[in-house]
């Protein structure tokens, strides 16, 4: 598929469907491109999709389904509403360093295919549970890459790679790395920090 150059090309992609919930459309909505007049389209609309899928069937889908609706907040980020982003302190890293998170169609440094959503999760909400309770359930659960917790609704950054990293961080207390490969923590079951979750 070539980039969208039109609004039926636009609504071509919108269209595409991800996985059983999601299609294409509900992960490009951006309020930076929208007050700053960005195309939030991808380049490479096919390698956008693939990654995408991936995100969608292995993560966003079980977590769906356990917790019900998720709320999707940023998801795909083209190169130039990333990099402005980036450059005007809008919560987007640098452009490099997103390449398989957020700007899904474009491989990383290592060559691997990627993509990343940030979401709130309204069951998470209600319950007022801790961030670490769900980062756990998922390590536990999920063949995530990578976690990123925030303070406002318990959002949070998700995403799938290639080679998953498995690492998990946050801007909440207690604040930076909860785990990652080679932390004591990493291995085992960790159900007893997540009473109450869906099995």
């Amino acid at each position: 598929m070539r980039k969208p150059a039109t609004v039926r090309g636009a609504e071509t992609l919108g269209r595409v469907r991800l996985s059983r919930s999601f299609f294409m459309r509900d992960f490009l909505y951006s309020e930076i491109a929208n007050v700053h007049g960005f195309s939030n389209l991808p380049d490479d609309p096919d390698l956008a999709i693939a990654a995408g899928r991936r995100l969608c069937e292995e993560l966003l889908e079980p977590l769906q389904a356990s917790f019900g609706r998720l709320a999707i907040r940023s998801g795909y980020r083209s190169p130039q509403v990333n990099g402005f982003g980036n450059a005007h302190g809008l919560s987007c890293a640098s452009n490099p360093y997103d390449r398989a998170r957020h700007i899904w169609d474009q491989r990383d440094a290592e060559g691997c295919m990627g993509a990343m959503t940030s979401l709130a999760v309204p069951w998470l909400v209600d319950r007022g549970a801790p961030w670490t309770a769900m980062a756990w359930w998922i390590h536990d659960r999920l063949r995530y890459s990578e976690l990123q917790f925030f303070p406002r609704l318990s959002a949070f950054n998700i995403a799938w790679r290639e080679t998953p990293r498995r690492r998990i961080t946050s801007y909440v207390a207690p604040r930076g790395l909860l785990t990652a490969p080679g932390m004591a923590n990493h291995d085992g079951d960790h159900s007893a920090e997540y009473p109450g979750f869906p099995g």
